[in-house]
């Protein structure tokens, strides 16, 4: 397994964020906790145990017990700073899936997964932790997401120093999202993405949002070597020039993967058995003639 993020530095980071809680900074994961909130409202079943996989601020694990579909819910994370008060929370890395097998009904993953090194170890063990029709439910930072600042932080680096470095990490695309928890054995998975664009006065708040969210770069292969000022400027001045609204503010996307599966169950929908179909896959696949189509 290749080691591409520091997992130290990661939780390090993401304590930190928490540590402070600065004024607006958790908005992207506030987001996606609506979203798996409302998603998981809709499915027709209740869920006895849940557990919330490394999700930060907890709004994840809150906004889905208001639905009133989980009796019991607790979380994990990397260190017992992230507890509320009275709360029992279990401590594990992030790499780590401390769930014993078949004993919950509910998984959720909020921003997390991402971070992992060995993502198709940790989707094998959420599904081996989940009872059978158990549902794991994640949010994923998708490929797209600060791809503006990506752009401009390369081609700042290449102008001023002749090379670059990895200063975004590389985010997962939607397909193989959806392969990966095929192969992991979830039944019946399901992803889409959704889109979100922030808007800033310039790079530099952007930037320490980022800070504040726990997302700066963990990446083994950062560079080292500290940036100049005049690094930082002139992709700021490449980011107003590419990604500026008439109004002169920037943009910065955030897609996201909103992933689902379940463990396999005698249940659930399965797929027809080979020879069964009553159509020939070639007639429902037959071009139409041209009198079909209204043609003379």
């Amino acid at each position: 397994m290749e080691t591409i993020f520091d997992q130290a530095l990661a939780a390090a980071r993401r304590e930190r964020a928490f540590r402070k809680q600065e004024k607006g900074a958790s908005f992207l994961i506030d987001l996606v906790a609506k979203e798996l909130a409302e998603r998981l409202s809709v499915v027709e079943r209740n869920f006895e145990d849940a557990v919330e996989l490394h999700g930060g601020t907890g709004a994840a694990a809150r906004m889905a017990s208001q639905t009133g579909k989980i009796t019991r819910l607790r979380r994990i994370e990397t260190s017992s700073m992230f507890a509320r008060p009275g709360e029992d929370l279990t401590v594990a890395p992030l790499e780590e899936v401390p769930i014993e097998p078949a004993s919950v009904n509910l998984v959720l993953s909020p921003l997390s997964l991402h971070l992992v090194n060995d993502i198709p170890g940790a989707l094998v063990r959420i599904r081996r932790s989940l009872k059978p029709d158990g549902l794991f439910m994640a949010a994923i930072p998708g490929a797209g997401t600060l791809a503006e600042l990506r752009d401009v932080l390369l081609s700042a680096e290449a102008e001023l120093t002749g090379g670059a470095s990895p200063r975004v990490i590389p985010f997962a695309d939607v397909r193989d999202v959806g392969s990966l928890l095929q192969r992991a054995g979830f039944a019946l998975p399901v992803v889409d993405v959704e889109t979100y664009t922030v808007r800033y006065d310039s790079l530099f708040p952007l930037m320490r949002d980022i800070r504040a969210m726990g997302m700066a770069n963990p990446l083994v292969g950062r560079s080292r070597i500290p940036m100049s000022q005049r690094f930082f400027v002139r992709a700021a001045e490449l980011y107003a020039e590419r990604y500026a609204d008439p109004d002169g503010r920037i943009r910065a996307t955030f897609s996201v993967i909103y992933a689902s599966g379940w463990a396999p169950h005698e249940s659930q929908q399965q797929p027809l058995k080979p020879g069964s179909a009553k159509m020939r896959l070639a007639d429902a696949l037959r071009a139409p003639r041209d009198d079909d189509a209204g043609g003379s």
